[in-house]
């Protein structure tokens, strides 16, 4: 839902933060393990009604130059299999191509849920950070 605001908000929020956040529907549907989601709420897979996926989809704005404009802390787990973390590494890219304030945090050993102890407290303490810097 992160990355959605950060596409629609122009500037609405002074800061977001996108954990393990979908990006592009379409490649999103072909990734997951999980298909039940998009295909309910989608209402069948990208084939069969790509118009709608093509709408809903965050990246989708990434080329109206200029419409992302929050910064944006973006976390993903490389082994989340529900919402693979190239999703995270596309929405990092168009914001930063954007100029746009932006982070990557990028867990190596985790999945959906940041959950090994030291990962969480730096999950944490990133998360805090970014508030702090931009919520003064």
């Amino acid at each position: 839902m992160m990355n959605w605001f950060a596409s629609q908000a122009k500037g609405r929020f002074k800061c977001l933060i996108s954990h393990a956040g979908g990006y592009d529907q379409n490649s999103g549907y072909g990734a997951t393990e999980e298909l039940w989601f998009p295909e309910w709420e989608f209402h069948g897979p990208p084939w069969s009604n790509p118009e709608l996926y093509r709408r809903l989809s965050p990246g989708t704005y990434a080329a109206e130059f200029g419409k992302y404009k929050t910064p944006t802390l973006v976390i993903h787990g490389e082994q989340d299999f529900r919402v693979p973390y190239t999703e995270g590494l596309m929405m990092f890219t168009a914001l930063q191509r954007q100029g746009v304030p932006s982070k990557l945090l990028l867990f190596p050993d985790e999945g959906h849920w940041i959950l090994k102890p030291q990962n969480s407290e730096l999950w944490y303490k990133t998360f805090l950070d970014w508030l702090a810097t931009y919520l003064k």
